[in-house]
């Protein structure tokens, strides 16, 4: 890639817990995204840096929002690191929300602002400092396997408007100890486009809520990060089943911080902080 020096667009940094994204205001869809140009752009050496790109879109100007702009005004074009779409980004969806709210895009109306995403509306409220975003709940369908290296781990498949493979670790294995350079092996019957995986192993008790989770995880699209939203999710509604709740909350720890996932009968909520870290003119990369 080269850079064109004639032409550039303004980008806000942010990220969740770690998860970082960068933030592209494309209000009525004029910047033409490739797949190249997101990969460019997110590449840490060569680029900006980053686990996706956020486009801030008028939903009514992009044609994977338009159904949803009656009920949004803002829809988030999400792409992973490598170029590819992603259905949802918890993280992302609350980096967006304190987009809107911080470069005064947006109002929430009763507390509560909705965004369109490709898994549908998604609405947001702020948490005391944190930004809180509410997703459909969790749909465990299925059980499978995920492969490192000679190790396989059982694992759970979790639909959260995106797909994940959530796989607690045995007894004696340690999930700092877990190579995570590569991709987990998986059954593309059951993950026909590809899947997230969750490693998870239990964490000590805490007061306010369910249940403790550690987690680290393997991104679709983006490979480990240090944080995933709706992977928190996931492993959230497999702690609740497992201690035979379908319903409450718990406390998910991922290298980049704390996420808190409380699921209600209808609902997942996902609540932690999110921050806007830098702003600039980005000179466009071009083949």
């Amino acid at each position: 890639m080269t850079l064109r020096d004639d032409e550039g667009v303004k980008f806000t940094k942010g990220h969740g817990t770690g998860n970082d994204f960068v933030i592209l205001p494309d209000q009525d869809g004029a910047l033409d995204l490739t797949p190249e140009l997101v990969a460019a752009i997110c590449d840490r050496r060569r680029g900006l840096g980053g686990d996706g790109v956020l486009r801030v879109v008028r939903a009514a100007k992009h044609p994977d929002g338009a159904a949803l702009a009656g009920d949004a005004e803002w829809f988030m074009d999400y792409w992973n690191s490598d170029g590819s779409f992603a259905e949802m980004c918890g993280n992302g969806a609350r980096v967006f929300v304190r987009f809107l709210l911080d470069s005064g895009l947006a109002t929430p109306v009763d507390g509560v602002l909705p965004v369109a995403t490709r898994a549908g509306l998604v609405r947001a409220r702020l948490d005391g400092a944190d930004i809180a975003v509410e997703m459909r709940r969790p749909r465990l369908y299925a059980t499978s396997t995920a492969a490192l290296g000679a190790l396989t781990l059982p694992g759970t498949a979790v639909d959260v408007g995106n797909p994940h493979l959530v796989c607690p670790l045995p007894a004696g294995l340690e999930l700092t100890g877990l190579d995570l350079t590569r991709a987990p092996g998986f059954d593309p019957t059951i993950f026909p486009s590809g899947v997230n995986v969750e490693f998870t192993a239990d964490g000590e008790p805490l007061d306010g809520v369910d249940g403790h989770v550690l987690m680290r995880v393997y991104e679709r699209g983006s490979a480990e990060t240090l944080s995933c939203g709706t992977g928190a999710c996931a492993v959230a509604a497999v702690a609740l089943r497992d201690i035979a709740r379908e319903t409450g909350t718990i406390a998910v720890d991922v290298p980049g911080g704390r996420l808190t996932v409380t699921l209600t009968e209808n609902s997942c909520w996902l609540s932690g902080p999110a921050l806007l870290t830098a702003t600039g003119t980005l000179t466009l990369p071009t083949p």
